[in-house]
């Protein structure tokens, strides 16, 4: 039996079942086949307590000479029969591992070259744990479900239909005996499990309550003794925990109702049947081998009932995952590109926003009729309150979101007309949230440009002013970065990642300018680096601190979407508007 306590709901079962049974379309003769397997081997199984019954019957009634040919003839029916069976059952077992491995394989990279097309506005409204937990937990669930249940649910229907075929063939009454008996004890399993199941809801809500608070007593430690606070928390953790056990508690009693409860009504029928029985066979309307199959089939009958209704929670787990797989590889992708797209051959950088009005909802515009004409090679820094619309201005000149109108233009080249990677690849990103991936400082480093040469590689990381970072470490280039790069400070990262832009030396640069959580001499490391990567290149710098783009060819100054100001510092200062504002604050500070 598979326990299944937290079924998630579906949703859209005919959707799911749909998707489903679509995504097994390449597999579907070997399943059938391994299908055809399992009912065979059933079928030779659900034959062996019938000739058990018939080798006591023989030596039974053939008094006063036991006829040993007639058994041994039995006994070897018996081993081929055993035999076959267990041959074809290894067989399809065999088939339905591969076919779950190859089909969830499949499934894995399905997802993973989903991910590469979806749109960057999937990324910023979805959880990246809920797109994890469907890669993992849903592909695992949909793993043993189709592993199991193909076997289980063929075995079970057969073994069902051919046992009751085969006890009507022994004795009717017995048989009536039987059907009574055994659902009724199945029913009222069926109905604790349900009582059963309210219980382990409420545990597994109660276990991630737990779990969370665990890990905030856990990482916020210092916070609680700085105020004291240990007793409340520890209390406050007490009342979850026992809620938890008591939810538990009932969940295990009821749970473990269903065996007894299944047993009392076996032996109950296993004594209803001995009785009828033993009654037929001294009325001799019943052989002894007889009733002795007929025991046999009434345990073999309780099985499948019990296992059909089971399955109906490992299906529901099976379509909830299925369901949650085929959502996310519905959704809409990025637009294709034009089919014939243009190219830029010799860069130099002009950028021209033309009356750009852009919204991420199609409701609530971000940005409003923007039009600013940058030269090539000039610094041009975005500044602006939180929420004015900076970061929307690089996911469009990235081409991450099309604006709702107007057009942008690369050295006269609207980027609409072009390929989205070519758009990409003139322009390299320093970005404030830090991504290194786990591996070596060379592989990451030459990330944006697989061929460049360790020469290469060491002379960004220099510019970058990085290099005696990496030369202090154990191994120098090759030392590994851990998966969440623990083994390098926050300042370090920023550097590296400048440095990894060098390497792949595009000829426009996009820079979060994020030097927030480092210390002033790492600021002043990173700034320099800034000043170095930027020369002579056409680039847009996110300004956090206003300081540090005084030298800048071209200020934006955003407020609510637009740009309400533009010019060089000197210029926005003697205009004493939002800039001077902006910046007399940051100065006071």
């Amino acid at each position: 039996m598979h326990d299944h306590p937290m079924t998630e709901k579906v949703k859209n079962k005919k959707f799911a079942v749909k998707e489903f049974l679509n995504s097994i379309r390449p597999f579907r003769i070997a399943i059938i086949i391994s299908v055809i397997l399992c009912i065979g081997s059933a079928v030779l199984g659900i034959f062996i307590p019938k000739l058990f019954g018939e080798i006591i019957n023989t030596a039974v009634y053939s008094a006063p000479e036991i006829n040993w040919t007639k058994i041994i003839e039995i006994v070897i029916i018996v081993i081929v029969l055993f035999v076959s069976s267990a041959i074809l059952n290894y067989i399809q077992a065999y088939m339905l591992a591969v076919i779950t491995a190859k089909y969830t394989k499949s499934l894995r990279e399905k997802i993973i070259n989903k991910i590469s097309l979806l749109p960057i506005s999937y990324f910023d409204t979805h959880k990246i744990g809920d797109t994890l937990s469907r890669m993992t937990n849903d592909i695992d669930i949909i793993s043993t479900s189709l592993s199991q249940e193909v076997a289980d649910v063929s075995l079970s229907i057969t073994t069902l239909i051919g046992v009751t075929v085969l006890m009507l063939t022994i004795s009717v009454p017995l048989s009536l005996i039987t059907f009574i008996v055994v659902p009724l004890s199945v029913f009222v399993v069926a109905k604790i499990a349900k009582f059963a199941q309210k219980y382990f809801r409420e545990q597994q809500a109660t276990l991630g309550v737990l779990n969370s608070k665990i890990e905030e007593s856990y990482s916020g430690q210092i916070i609680i003794k700085s105020n004291s606070h240990e007793t409340a928390s520890i209390d406050d953790f007490n009342k979850t925990n026992e809620k938890l056990t008591r939810a538990a508690k009932r969940a295990q009693i009821f749970s473990s109702l269903s065996f007894p409860v299944t047993h009392i009504f076996t032996n109950l029928g296993y004594v209803a049947v001995c009785i009828v029985g033993g009654i037929l066979v001294i009325e001799q309307k019943l052989s002894i081998g007889g009733i002795q199959a007929f025991l046999n089939y009434v345990n073999r009958f309780n099985r499948p009932i019990t296992e059909i209704a089971s399955t109906t929670s490992t299906i529901q787990a099976l379509l909830a995952a299925s369901e949650r797989i085929f959502e996310f590889l519905n959704e809409p992708e990025e637009e294709p590109d034009q089919e014939s797209p243009q190219e830029i051959t010799n860069i130099s950088g002009a950028v021209e926003f033309n009356n750009i009005s852009f919204s991420y909802d199609k409701k609530t515009p971000v940005i409003k009729n923007f039009s600013v004409k940058v030269k090539p090679g000039q610094k041009v820094a975005i500044v602006g309150p939180t929420g004015a619309g900076k970061t929307t201005i690089i996911n469009l000149l990235m081409r991450f979101y099309e604006p709702d109108s107007g057009y942008i233009t690369i050295d006269g080249v609207p980027i609409k007309e072009m390929h989205r990677e070519d758009v990409r690849q003139l322009f390299g990103m320093v970005l404030q949230d830090t991504w290194l991936f786990s591996g070596s400082i060379t592989d990451n480093l030459r990330y944006g440009n697989q061929h460049a040469s360790l020469d290469d590689v060491k002379k960004a990381a220099k510019v970058s002013n990085v290099d005696h970072v990496i030369e202090a470490l154990p191994k120098n280039y090759s030392t590994k970065i851990s998966e969440d790069s623990e083994n390098i400070s926050a300042g370090e990262k920023q550097l590296l990642t400048i440095a990894r832009a060098m390497v792949a030396n595009p000829p426009m640069m996009i820079l979060d300018e994020a030097t927030s959580n480092v210390d002033t001499r790492t600021e002043e490391l990173i700034q320099a680096a800034f000043e170095k990567i930027t020369n002579g290149r056409t680039s847009f710098v996110i300004a956090h601190r206003l300081s540090t783009i005084r030298n800048s060819d071209l200020i934006l100054v955003m407020k609510d979407g637009n740009v309400v100001e533009q010019g060089n510092h000197n210029e926005l200062l003697k205009k004493n508007g939002f800039y001077a504002e902006l910046y007399n604050s940051q100065f006071k500070e």
